[in-house]
């Protein structure tokens, strides 16, 4: 059965575009010109994958993806945004929203056709922790990749996939400093470039669950010019620290992190 890609966009030359390239590929692509008609048919169709454009009429894709997040039928598709806006709060703002990825027009096929791949590959595979005698826990932390949870001490705290699989890489390599190129590689599934943007923001999104204070992390280490370092206690957290943990960051909180990191 082929893959079904859903592609929301109203710019038709874009929109036929893509998905004369994706069914060359071998997908099945439903188009669909607003943000409305796009997340009725998400829901109705529950593709395989969303390529999303940000700038649609009558409802913006930060707030499509948002809604398709909150929706149990499509939480767990992944959103590929594509789209015009190329600055760094937009970037930010769809990973918070819930893209998994982000690509800017204008973008080559090639590229586009990678990350597709890679989302399609990730999404449709038992997590690598899942699947091989890794590493599932570590003092206070436990994966459990069936759920994509973690048990932080005596709570349990629901990730995000992309979540899971980055904190599950840092894990594998638990007090070591991992490149963002490695990252991208094992987590994204494509091949490094210069946009590190894409792991911060999911580091913060981690360090919100899982730190006392995400302004000033004590286990989801950034070592400057080098990479990110998972150091976990090697026994449980005391009381204080399971208490504040996990806690969001208000949005200023946030944005002081983003400019940390």
């Amino acid at each position: 059965m082929k893959p079904r890609i859903l592609v929301i966009d109203d710019d038709p030359a874009i929109a036929e575009l893509v998905a004369i390239n994706l069914e060359m590929e071998g997908y099945e692509v439903t188009p669909v010109i607003d943000g409305i008609k796009g997340q009725a048919l998400a829901v109705q169709l529950v593709p395989d994958l969303v390529i999303l454009d940000l700038m649609l009429p009558k409802v913006d894709g930060f707030t499509i993806c948002q809604r398709l997040r909150r929706d149990e039928r499509t939480a767990d598709i992944p959103i590929l945004m594509l789209t015009a806006l190329n600055q760094t709060h937009d970037k930010v703002e769809g990973f918070n929203a819930g893209a998994d990825d982000y690509l800017t027009k204008p973008f080559e096929i090639e590229e586009m056709l990678v990350r597709v791949r890679a989302l399609l590959r990730r999404t449709n595979r038992i997590p690598q922790s899942a699947r091989h005698s890794e590493i599932l826990s570590y003092g206070p932390l436990t994966l459990v990749p069936e759920r994509f949870e973690v048990l932080w001490s005596e709570s349990v705290i629901k990730l995000t996939r992309l979540e899971f699989e980055l904190l599950h890489c840092l894990l594998q390599r638990h007090g070591q400093t991992v490149s963002p190129s490695e990252i991208l590689q094992e987590v994204w599934g494509y091949d490094p470039d210069d946009d590190i943007e894409t792991i911060r923001v999911h580091v913060r999104h981690l360090r919100t669950k899982l730190e006392p204070d995400p302004r000033h992390p004590q286990y989801i280490k950034t070592v400057y010019g080098a990479g990110y370092c998972l150091e976990l206690p090697s026994t449980a957290l005391s009381a204080d620290e399971e208490e504040s943990s996990g806690q969001e960051g208000s949005p200023l909180e946030l944005i002081k992190d983003l400019e940390a990191s």
